[in-house]
């Protein structure tokens, strides 16, 4: 089969940023050397960009997973122009698709399916979404947005003003703008690239399935210190309406601290939250669903497997029981009806709950 024609554009981006950071930047940094204030400057354009596409780009206009202040939306639409991963509306919709349609090679326009080169950058390379570049259907709801659509018709004088004017501006307080530019300007910017394409390639091939099998999202700690917490993505594709990646406080997410900053002060609100019993009941399940894949080989499998599915069974009535009574227990309080019988409840349902995790995790680890 014929290959569809290549992006020019695509592909001179970034070739020549590549090899001009692979060139220049260690040329420069042997002959000259960098200062600490363009190491600082690439440092926090870099978290700008990266978060402005996972902050922004993804979590609140892709996903909806809250609302935030115009201030916020004007600052994530300059950040995403400084990241150069198209306009909010282009981007939003190829990755609603790539959720409707995840892994299917047809549709989903950075399928992992067709190999990492693809989803990581290839799918940028070739007229493979020529047809639809211009449908914007399925973002209908981000067309209300005045910044969003303020972004999109300037985006190229937008991009062109963060990635060499800004580099140059701050080069010029500094005292030195070919050294920032290199550095802030140049390496930030393919360093940027690739850190964010991490999370169609890299997210989707390493890692473990948490909470599903259904996809190949992979939840990853590593790369989630690459891509600003978005490397929870098996989370994420089963649970896409939460504002969080990382949802254990020891979860580096730092998308989800900025956004909840943000909460503290006021500039954004409505964060969605899934409830947790949903989260436990889907690793319980996939936890199941391994071990009985895992024991399926064993002469005594069915006898096992009585075990297994017995004990899960009570997992699940139990898990059902305490957060059934913990909503009592937070509707009680809302109304300050709180009573000593209810919170002994609660306290009591929790230690069952706990133990009863424990007692599941020993089962499992056995054959897991």
């Amino acid at each position: 089969m014929k290959k569809p024609p290549l992006i020019w554009t695509n592909v001179s981006l970034f070739t020549l940023t590549f090899v001009g950071a692979v060139i220049l930047v260690p040329w420069y940094a042997m002959t000259q050397g960098f200062q600490t204030s363009e190491w600082i400057a690439f440092v926090v354009l870099l978290f700008a960009s990266g978060m402005s596409i996972t902050g922004g780009y993804h979590r609140l206009w892709s996903h909806r997973t809250y609302k935030a202040h115009a201030a916020i939306r004007f600052l994530y639409a300059l950040g995403g122009a400084l990241a150069i991963q198209n306009s909010v509306l282009h981007w939003s919709s190829d990755h609603r698709i790539h959720h409707k349609h995840v892994d299917n090679n047809d549709k989903d326009p950075y399928s992992a399916k067709k190999g990492f080169w693809y989803s990581h950058i290839g799918w940028m390379l070739r007229e493979y979404q020529a047809h639809r570049y211009n449908d914007y259907k399925n973002v209908r709801d981000l067309q209300n947005d005045k910044i969003v659509m303020w972004q999109h018709k300037y985006y190229l004088p937008l991009m062109l003003t963060m990635n060499i004017g800004l580099p140059l501006l701050l080069g010029w307080l500094s005292g030195n703008m070919l050294g920032m530019f290199l550095l802030a300007g140049l390496l930030r910017l393919v360093v940027s690239h690739h850190f964010t394409f991490f999370i169609n390639s890299l997210a989707h091939f390493w890692g473990k399935q948490t909470y599903t099998d259904k996809n190949t999202a992979k939840d990853n700690a590593l790369v989630a210190l690459l891509t600003y917490g978005e490397g929870y993505h098996n989370f994420h594709h089963i649970f896409e309406n939460d504002y969080r990646n990382g949802i254990k406080w020891w979860h580096y997410d730092p998308t989800k601290w900025m956004i909840n900053t943000f909460a503290k002060i006021g500039l954004v609100s409505q964060l969605r939250m899934v409830p947790q019993e949903r989260i436990e009941s889907a690793k319980l399940q996939m936890q199941l669903q391994k071990t009985q894949h895992k024991i399926a080989h064993l002469p005594n499998r069915e006898e096992i497997l009585a075990i297994i599915q017995s004990e899960y069974d009570i997992m699940k009535s139990h898990l059902v029981e305490y957060y059934e009574v913990k909503k009592v227990l937070i509707e009680a309080k809302r109304k300050q009806l709180v009573d000593d019988q209810l919170m002994n409840q609660v306290q009591d349902l929790k230690a069952r709950w706990q133990q009863q995790k424990k007692n599941w995790r020993v089962l499992t680890s056995i054959y897991v």
